[in-house]
């Protein structure tokens, strides 16, 4: 099943069309996700750096524990059970 060069490069050619279509249309679809997408990669870039600085999160958990004690215990255990979770996942 060998080709002579002339048909390889028309395959090629029709290969590459069809690639620019593919990316024209999902491109098109993408256009109302492109928002949301945006704030998904921003909350992952505030996990990456809240995760690069771990005492942002001691400083949050004591300001909230000055602000409502009451309510302190319950946010420390969800952030406890986020940690840990955070932890396993990336293990």
């Amino acid at each position: 099943m060998k080709r002579n060069p002339a048909q390889l490069a028309e395959r090629r050619h029709q290969l590459v069309a069809q690639a620019a279509a593919e990316r024209t249309a999902l491109a098109y679809n993408l256009v109302p996700w492109r928002a949301r997408l945006a704030r998904v990669d921003q909350g992952v870039a505030a996990v990456r750096y809240i995760g690069r600085h771990p005492a942002l999160i001691a400083g949050a958990a004591l300001l909230l524990a000055a602000l409502r004690p009451r309510r302190a215990g319950k946010w420390l255990q969800r952030g406890w059970l986020a940690w840990r979770v955070g932890r396993r996942l990336r293990s």
